[in-house]
């Protein structure tokens, strides 16, 4: 896969992630808490996932276990949720 000055950082995909799964959750009627519950996962967790980041200063990096259950509860495929482009992962 080639790479260009569109490719997202990690830290810009993070926070796409992030901006898809809140539209999900309110489109749905649904709180944080709610579908943190559902997905097995920590409503603290959960927040983090939505704002893109772990800590202050560090993207967000949730597991692909966590990535299906929110696919689940939000009932969407992988490929909703997940943005596009993939991000430049080739500075790990």
């Amino acid at each position: 896969m080639e790479f260009n000055a569109d490719t997202p950082s990690w830290s810009q995909y993070a926070n796409s992630l992030g901006a898809s799964l809140r539209e999900l959750r309110i489109s749905r009627g649904l709180s944080q808490e709610e579908v943190a519950v559902a997905a097995g996962i920590s409503r603290y967790t959960y927040q983090k996932f939505e704002k893109g980041e772990s800590r202050p200063g560090t993207s967000a990096n949730p597991s692909l276990q966590n990535v299906l259950a929110l696919c689940q509860v939000l009932g969407v495929p992988i490929e909703r949720l997940l943005p596009s482009p993939p991000p430049d992962l080739s500075d790990r």
